[in-house]
């Protein structure tokens, strides 16, 4: 994107496309919890709410530069 110019309104697509995959990876966190209790083998199901969990803290240090 070194050549493109970043536009106020492409800022405002990004934080808004930053926020939705957030709050996508905590749902996914909570519903993979939820899962766990009724779970057999709750371990895995921990672990890939763990991964979501992070993944939803890491997201929000995304910038247009990295892509």
């Amino acid at each position: 994107m070194a050549d493109l110019e970043i536009t106020a309104e492409y800022r405002r697509g990004w934080a808004a496309a930053l926020l939705a995959a957030g709050e996508w990876h905590r749902s996914q966190a909570k519903q993979a919890l939820i899962l766990s209790r009724r779970s057999r083998f709750p371990k895995n199901l921990e672990r890939e709410a763990e991964l979501h969990t992070r993944a939803a803290e890491l997201v929000v240090n995304l910038s247009p530069d990295d892509v």
